[in-house]
């Protein structure tokens, strides 16, 4: 057997820069051909150059020969890490026969500024005396340096923290490829900074570094209570450590001998678009030999007071370009540009003409009856880019520090020769790594599929926000959390909400309260309601994503550190509901409950007359995330070792269950309410005894009847009803839903062109048009959390919560639902899972990877007198099969890892 180790990463990283992790987790997967494949040992090398990564000479930490079963699971365990340093590093592996595997090929990583005082520079900035309007925001700023080097540059580091957004050039040359750095955090805690490796971009002599201030998350507009900012002006600290091959140091850093000037880009804000003149453009300001006599001394600010923090993540970047499909012209000179998709990022443009021209581009996801740009639903958001041209030949014009939600955008003053082929659509996101890959023969489930990972990467951009056109874009945790499983399918999500949940923990309240968004934006429209209905603290499914996602983290990636880092913000959550609520009832008004179910909708189009619709009531929905929270608290501490909080908040939870019981369950099991979300939140959150679920199911199963089958869920009972039946073995009834073409149902805004999928089950019905202009997005994630149903259900790859991070791995997929062939895999923390099956002519063709080191348990449906086969044998007795069960419907088999092909006949 041949064991292999691969695919190393730090921090959920591969060779990240500048972070500031002192024991930084170090990951990796095995890989062989063989079946059965398992880790029992490991030994790690850490080393300060690849020359001395050599075993017996490595000189920083040697992890020595590690008894442990579970593969990329080591935290540094060396001397303290040095601030600035790279470190190289290489892992091996034995065994189950402890048999040792080659070492790796090495990776690395490098610690950013550990201190406060390794940073020598000043905060400086150009202060803009414009006020902004929507219309016409501030202008950007540009900041530049000169230095001198002098001999051979072994090492060469800048750091960039900026309160605002920014493009880094040094001698010209844009370093990095990222946009809208750095990170949106709360500022007035935390900031994000960056490490770039600028070796190869330095010269011997005269140097120049370089930098475009925007406005970003900082100090423009944000969320959607008005022009609630978190400073005035951008502003950035920067430092350069320069390592010569002589061993000697040098350091540049930013101060007010570096000068200052407004530009060419005279207006930007994310939200609300930006204003670029061709003809104030200075040509090589980003270069050393730029004459800067006439720009002004930049301007110092006080120092920042919060936390400075490597960054943790990937960058947002564009991670492809799209062509339009079509360029419809319109009269007064203007054209709809049709991208064939709603996508999130900005148009790359080709124009030409006189010098002066103005070019306006806006932008939008629908188009209304009369063909034009629906923008009715952006509320304040403009969405609006302006580019004064200068009379070039043929100029090219693409934003820097906004970006736009769209799908269709109007471009006016391009000329009457403008084609389609002049535009691109470069998209944008955090840059995270494709996970999930899933075809069916359901060409209109594809298209479901491929809309969930576009609203996907369209709202992953820093924080995972709710929607990315309208002046909102913030991070809601309710949304989140129901939306996490799917995420975490469809991409490696794991850096991104190792990054999110420190801003949930950032904006917990004194009171212990989570808040409804993170990064929280403080005020008196958001934290006190202000004219608002709601003051976004503390709301049921909501607040709860503070416990909710560090379990699934844990779950799903087997992260302890995230459960030991968000541990007291999570105990301080059931404190403060439990002082709240000393009776266990959790009735607080007032809350966002099961947020956009259908009982308002009573009697729209596709639905029966007859057809029932009441909202969740609040007491019973929140009760339920209150014991839901409670036990996994309970489950997490235990985790930890905190076996004392573990069997008190376990005993929590069985007061509180009982309490739900007591005000709102029947005799019959009937709860209050009534509603179809309600028995799937019961069922999901075991706030049911045994003898009351089977009731449950079929009361759902009544609901759905009655309603033309037809869901009336909102978001949170969305995630749950289609794995409820399931689990409760109706998945015949979850396939119904799912493949129900009629208002309301995913597969309903499939067939009206949807590419991306919408906030509301109604934002357009033929009957009606669009709905609630104030409040619909065409953009937005929640409802997609069916990903995750078909994933589980459909693909059949499940975690197993007992040996989380698919160490061992639940294998059912649910044939029927009209599918032939299914096709799914999912890279997971432990390496790639396939499960793809076919029915030809009623027979089952079932084929199944499983990683080195994990262990899976399969159920093969069968019927009566059918086989199971595999490598020409009986499943059973096939290699790599380690158990086996028989029952008159399914065979259900334990098998290591390896790559298995079953055969019913």
């Amino acid at each position: 057997m041949t064991l292999r180790v691969v695919g190393l990463r730090t921090e959920y990283m591969h060779d990240p820069s500048g972070i500031d992790a002192l024991r930084p987790r170090l990951g990796w997967l095995l890989d062989s051909d063989a079946r059965g494949a398992a880790q029992s040992a490991f030994r790690v090398l850490v080393a300060s150059e690849p020359a001395l990564l050599e075993e017996g000479s490595a000189d920083v930490w040697d992890s020595g020969k590690v008894r442990s079963d579970r593969p990329g699971c080591a935290a540094y365990g060396g001397p303290r890490l040095q601030s600035g340093r790279r470190y190289v590093w290489k892992a091996k592996a034995w065994d189950q026969d402890d048999c040792e595997s080659q070492w790796s090929e090495p990776a690395s990583w490098s610690m950013g500024m550990l201190s406060r005082g390794d940073w020598k520079g000043r905060w400086i900035g150009l202060k803009s005396s414009h006020k902004p309007t929507r219309e016409q925001p501030k202008p950007a700023v540009c900041l530049r340096g000169t230095f001198r080097t002098s001999g051979r540059i072994r090492r060469a580091v800048v750091y960039c923290a900026v309160l605002g957004a920014y493009e880094l050039y040094a001698n010209g040359k844009r370093i990095a490829d990222g946009t809208l750095l750095p990170e949106w955090t709360d500022y007035g805690i935390r900031l994000q900074y960056q490490a770039f490796d600028v070796t190869d971009s330095l010269g011997d002599g005269d140097n120049a570094l370089a930098l475009l201030l925007g406005h970003g998350w900082y100090s423009g507009y944000i969320g959607m209570f008005g022009y609630q900012r978190y400073g005035q002006d951008p502003r950035a600290l920067l430092q350069l450590n320069i390592e010569y091959e002589d061993g000697s140091l040098q350091s540049v850093v930013s101060g007010t001998d570096w000068k200052a000037s407004f530009g060419a880009l005279l207006a930007t804000d994310f939200h609300m678009g930006e204003t670029y003149d061709a003809r104030l453009e200075q040509e090589g300001w980003t270069e050393a030999g730029f004459d800067d006599g006439e720009w002004q001394p930049a301007q110092r600010f006080y120092d920042y007071k919060g936390s400075l923090n490597g960054a943790v993540m990937p960058p947002i970047r564009s991670v492809m370009t799209l062509a339009p499909a079509a360029a419809t012209r319109r009269e007064a000179g203007r054209y709809i540009v049709d991208m064939g998709q709603n996508m999130v990022g900005r148009l790359r443009l080709r124009l030409a003409g006189p010098a002066g021209s103005i070019v306006t581009v806006r932008h939008g996801e629908m188009l209304d009856a009369n063909g034009e740009l629906y923008t009715d639903n952006l509320r304040l958001t403009r969405q609006t880019d302006t580019f004064i041209l200068g009379g070039g030949e043929r100029e090219q014009f693409e934003p820097h520090f906004t970006l736009h939600g769209f799908r269709y955008a109007e471009i006016s003053g391009c000329g009457d020769d403008f084609d389609a082929s002049d535009a691109i659509g470069v998209v944008y996101s955090t840059a995270l790594t494709a996970a999930g890959f899933m075809t069916t023969s359901n060409p209109l489930l594809n298209r479901l599929l491929r809309n969930i990972e576009w609203t996907q990467r369209g709202n992953f951009v820093s924080v995972p926000t709710d929607c990315p056109q309208r002046d909102e874009r913030l991070g809601w945790s309710g949304d989140a959390q129901v939306f996490f499983r799917t995420a975490c399918y469809c991409m490696d999500a794991a850096p991104f909400f190792t990054k999110w949940l420190t801003d949930l923990t950032d904006a917990q309240r004194p009171t212990g309260a989570f808040t409804d968004f993170a990064p929280f934006i403080a005020g008196g429209k958001t934290e006190h309601g202000g004219d608002m209905t709601y003051d976004h603290t503390a709301s049921a499914g909501w607040g709860d994503a503070g416990i909710l996602v560090p379990w699934m983290m844990y779950q799903v990636y087997g992260d302890t550190t995230v459960i030991e880092r968000h541990y007291d913000a999570m105990a301080r959550w059931i404190a403060f509901l439990s002082e709240r609520h000393p009776g266990h009832l959790r009735e607080d008004l007032p809350q966002f409950g099961d947020w956009l179910s259908l009982a308002e909708a009573h009697g729209r189009s596709g639905l029966p007359n007859t057809a029932k619709f009441s909202t969740t009531p609040y007491d019973v929905f929140g009760t339920a995330y209150y014991a839901h929270s409670a036990d996994l608290l309970s489950r997490m501490a235990a985790v930890i070792g905190r076996t004392e909080d573990a069997e008190r908040y376990a005993d929590l939870f069985g007061e509180i269950k009982a309490a739900f019981k007591a005000a709102f369950v029947d005799e019959i099991g009937r709860i209050k309410g009534d509603t179809q979300s309600a028995y799937a939140l019961a069922l999901a959150m075991k706030l049911l005894p045994e003898r009351r679920r089977e009731y449950a199911v079929r009361r759902i199963l009544e609901l759905l009847e009655e309603n033309g089958w037809h869901m009336t869920t909102g978001i949170h009972g969305t995630k749950h009803l289609l794995a409820e039946l399931a689990e409760a073995g109706r998945e015949d009834a979850a396939y119904r839903l799912l493949n129900q073409q009629e208002y309301p149902s995913w597969f309903y805004s499939v067939l009206q062109g949807a590419t991306t999928i919408w906030e509301r089950w109604d934002g357009w019905t033929e009957e009606r048009g669009f709905q609630r202009p104030g409040m619909n997005s065409f953009n937005h994630y929640a409802l997609g959390a069916v990903g995750e149903w078909l994933y589980r259900y459909v693909g059949g790859i499940d975690l197993d919560e007992e040996r989380p991070g698919f160490r061992h791995i639940r294998i059912r997929p649910r044939i029927g639902g009209g599918l032939d062939r299914v096709e799914c895999r999912y890279d997971s923390i432990a390496g790639p899972i396939r499960c793809s099956w076919r029915l030809t002519d009623g027979r089952l063709e079932l084929e199944i990877g499983v990683p080195a080191g994990s262990t899976a348990s399969v159920r093969i449906p069968r019927g009566e007198g059918q086989r199971v086969i595999e490598s020409g044998v009986d499943a059973a007795k096939a290699p790599g099969v380690t158990a086996a069960e028989e029952t008159d419907a399914a065979l259900l088999l334990s098998i290591g890892s390896g790559v298995y092909r079953f055969v019913v006949e």
